[in-house]
């Protein structure tokens, strides 16, 4: 079994693709909703939470009041590291728990959902193949030439090459590097008004604390350079879809969660042949 992290920028469809991911029966484990399980009350980071920020977070009825702590924490570097100091041992903890209970179910790979994979980078290394969702404005339709067939495994992006021919590109000239000079609006990977007034709509966010939670994060652009795969969320759903089942096929014929499955497997017979030879010592001869 292998680990793929997903991420994305904020409002760019990433949950939507989480969901693709979910009905076709992958394993999906949302750091999110771990994060949201580790502060309820009676858990150890709840308590640690109240010592260092006082009962002003909380609700009446002794829930987090993620408000008020998220409106403390991004505009505030040294109170968001200390936050995290305290939450992500248990998410870890909670996440380690998970992973294994897939592992037992057999699952070839398992998606980490995780908003803050490339900022924090705590769990990169953890990572086989990382994702990005991604959203594009203002594209040339000339140069994108991407509503038919896009296939996922020629470069990074998600086109193919008939994309690129249509775009003007000759048969020699194609390459996984002909995707950047075929659309030199890249750069513009969903423009800042557009993020925060879709931010601002789904959260119910002023435009100052919309602004202080998108500055929290890489711009999106980073996080798709960075990225194994990148997922174009830009035009229509059915596209979209059709990347994310791609990108699921290429995973499940991957042979990289062979290794970690035979090292246990090894393990597992060495431990047997031990207890094998343990029993024999102590056995009496007949």
């Amino acid at each position: 079994m292998f680990l793929v992290g997903l991420t994305g920028g904020i409002a760019s469809g990433k949950s939507s693709v989480t969901q693709v991911f979910q009905q076709l029966g992958c394993a999906v484990i949302d750091v999110d909703v771990i994060a949201r399980h580790v502060v309820q009350p009676g858990y150890p980071a709840h308590r640690r939470i109240v010592e260092a920020f006082g009962t002003e977070v909380l609700l009446e009825s002794g829930d987090i009041n993620r408000k008020v702590l998220g409106d403390l924490i991004f505009n505030q570097p040294d109170l968001r590291r200390l936050l995290n100091t305290i939450t992500h041992p248990e998410i870890h903890k909670e996440m380690m728990k998970e992973i294994f209970k897939y592992f037992l179910q057999g699952y070839r790979y398992v998606i980490l959902d995780i908003p803050l994979l490339f900022e924090t980078k705590k769990l990169l290394k953890y990572m086989k193949h990382t994702v990005v969702v991604y959203w594009l404005v203002s594209l040339p339709r000339a140069e994108m030439a991407v509503a038919s067939g896009r296939y996922m495994g020629f470069g990074r992006f998600c086109c193919s090459p008939r994309d690129l021919l249509s775009s003007g590109h000759q048969p020699e000239e194609i390459s996984p590097e002909s995707w950047v000079s075929a659309c030199p609006t890249l750069g513009t990977y969903g423009d800042r008004d557009t993020q925060l007034a879709r931010l601002m709509q789904r959260n119910k966010l002023s435009r100052k604390d919309a602004e202080a939670r998108i500055e929290a994060q890489l711009p999106l652009k980073d996080k798709a350079h960075l990225a194994h795969h990148v997922l174009d969320n830009s035009g229509e759903w059915s596209i979209t879809k059709r990347q994310v089942i791609l990108l699921h096929a290429k995973l499940e014929r991957s042979l990289e969660y062979l290794p970690l499955r035979l090292g246990v497997l090894t393990g597992l017979a060495g431990i047997a042949s031990l207890l094998y030879l343990l029993i024999r010592c102590l056995l009496p001869s007949p």
